[in-house]
């Protein structure tokens, strides 16, 4: 029987569901799910929170049992949830032991069959070979070289005595990951794999994703890590018929894909909606005629009123007929965002700030001018200050050295990098008590309100629940919908893209690049970056004075 080559072996790989349903809470979550992951292909998942994304995973990995439909995996599966589970004496190296398990188990059966060989032992070849080629597949002698490389590009703890406990969650994944990037798994199953990663970290994720002799499975909200990596993307959230679509050409395909599929559903939707309110008026024009319409002029004989009577009933029994036989078997689309025109003033200066820093927060001198229609991206390290420059544009902070100089009149909005502490006031109640408070005061005119539901960020079925009931991005929804309503003529954005889906991000970033409104954005988000290419930069460095310069 020839060797089974490290190549055969890999090409054996294969991971598939097929028509998956599973519910949770009586809900259901996923509902007809069909997707493929063979060597080579990286598979994208998207969708909002609540979608099924982590629970997908969890049934491809097979620590959640579907309701029904099928998961068939072919080779060992590596799988970094969102949480690590820890044990009060676990050590960073006993997590590289778990991961690396397939390897060390690959290079004792190598080591075995390589002292059968050397001993002569019946069918000692084949057995070498089979070893061979197990421990090739997974590269076994340079794992724990290429576990090391992740450790250090990924801003990891290399220590192997280091207790887990001892570490944040943030380190934590990182080891995790580095150990995962390394082992050498046929398949990889990753959940949101960027949260605590830095610029170098992304850089080193990326690189090794998309030379991944395997199949890997990514759920992410990152733009560009699905735009760098992804081969196809299956889309979780609603469709016209209920099930998830996969499309192929990676994020472009899935951006394009997405973008026609919503038009055509939106097309029939409205044709549908049309064709019910033309039959709806038949039918009470018919309804009309027969109560009014069919008496015909004082003199005409009896034989025509009778003759006529019945034929008004039948045509208003048709009419219900076909109105009772048009049901609209196409769902209402899901929302679309619909930004507000902002505010707009003559071409004035609306903010300037000078050498301003806050003591143990900026302690970089900064400055910055916006003008009608200005842009301008704040970048810089954790830590360095961009939300409290975001805090003293817009007076909601006051800096200890430096001035602020506003345009009198001129709205300035700030969206917070994290939501206000929820109340048990509904979604609704708070966008009214805030617009109603800048009707008052003045600042805004009653013809200039908008509605909540106008904007399209959140369902109907959300805005009379608590907000304390609603989830993080619903949450930070809300927070977005409060500041349009102000309609303010400089809008500065401290990390706009998080908790958000990416088609609401996609459309803010539209809306932000098209808006007479002043914008300032402080963000790590790359996509984000990359659509903000041409703005001017204020790059903040903890050590030296900064000034707004061109990328």
């Amino acid at each position: 029987m020839p060797a089974i080559t490290a190549s055969r072996a890999r090409a054996r790989v294969h991971l598939s569901t097929a028509d998956l349903r599973l519910s949770r809470g009586g809900r259901p979550v996923l509902t007809g799910v069909d997707l493929t992951v063979s060597p080579g292909q990286r598979l994208g998942v998207v969708g909002e929170n609540g979608r099924g994304k982590t629970t997908l995973l969890q049934a491809l990995a097979g620590t959640l049992r579907p309701d029904s439909g099928t998961v068939r995996r072919v080779g060992t599966i590596g799988v970094a949830g969102q949480e690590v589970p820890i044990d009060a004496d676990r050590t960073v190296g006993d997590l590289i032991d778990v991961e690396l398990s397939r390897v060390r188990t690959a290079l004792h059966a190598f080591e075995t069959a390589t002292l059968a060989l050397t001993d002569g032992h019946p069918g000692a070849e084949q057995d070498y070979a089979d070893a061979l080629a197990d421990a090739e597949a997974v590269d076994a002698w340079d794992a724990h070289r290429r576990v090391d490389v992740s450790l250090a590009a990924l801003g990891a703890v290399s220590d192997r005595t280091r207790t887990l406990a001892g570490l944040s969650v943030g380190q934590r994944y990182r080891v995790r990951l580095a150990c995962l990037l390394g082992a050498g798994h046929d398949l990889l199953l990753l959940d949101e794999p960027t949260n605590h990663l830095d610029a170098a970290g992304l850089e080193h994720l990326t690189a090794r994703l998309r030379e991944y002799p395997g199949g890997v499975v990514l759920v992410s909200h990152d733009r560009a890590l699905l735009a760098d990596v992804a081969t196809s993307v299956i889309d979780l959230d609603p469709t016209r018929d209920g099930r998830p679509r996969t499309y192929g050409g990676g994020y472009p395909g899935y951006r394009e894909g997405r973008r026609a599929e919503r038009e055509r559903w939106e097309t029939e939707y409205r044709d549908q909606q049309e064709e019910r309110r033309r039959l709806e008026q038949n039918l009470s024009t018919a309804r009309n005629r027969l109560s009014t319409g069919w008496r015909p002029d004082k003199g005409t004989g009896k034989h025509t009123r009778a003759t006529r009577a019945p034929a008004l009933v039948r045509a208003v029994h048709r009419r219900q007929e076909e109105l009772r036989a048009h049901a609209l078997d196409v769902p209402e689309p899901p929302l679309r965002f619909q930004p507000p025109t902002l505010g707009a003033r003559p071409e004035t200066t609306l903010l300037r700030a000078e050498e301003v820093t806050v003591d143990g927060r900026l302690t970089t001198p900064c400055s910055a001018l916006l003008e009608t229609g200005g842009r301008l991206v704040v970048t810089g390290p954790n830590g360095s200050g961009k939300s409290t420059l975001l805090s003293v544009l817009s007076g909601e902070l006051t800096p200890h050295s430096g001035t602020v100089l506003r345009e009198p009149g001129a709205r300035v909005g700030l969206l917070g990098q994290e939501s206000p502490a929820p109340s048990r006031r509904t979604a609704h109640e708070v966008y009214e008590t805030a617009v109603n408070r800048l009707v008052v005061s003045g600042e805004l005119r009653e013809d200039d309100r908008v509605e909540l539901a106008q904007l399209g960020l959140l369902p109907s079925d959300t805005v009379h629940r608590p907000v304390a009931e609603l989830s993080v991005g619903q949450q930070r929804r809300l927070d977005l919908a409060v500041l349009l309503a102000a309609r303010p003529h400089v809008l500065l954005l401290d990390e706009p893209t998080n908790h958000l889906s990416m088609a609401l991000v996609e459309d803010l970033s539209r809306a932000l690049a098209a808006t007479d409104a002043a914008v300032v954005v402080a963000t790590h988000d790359r996509q984000l970056l990359r659509d903000t290419a041409a703005w001017p930069r204020l790059r903040i460095r903890p050590t030296t004075p900064t000034k707004p310069d061109r990328p």
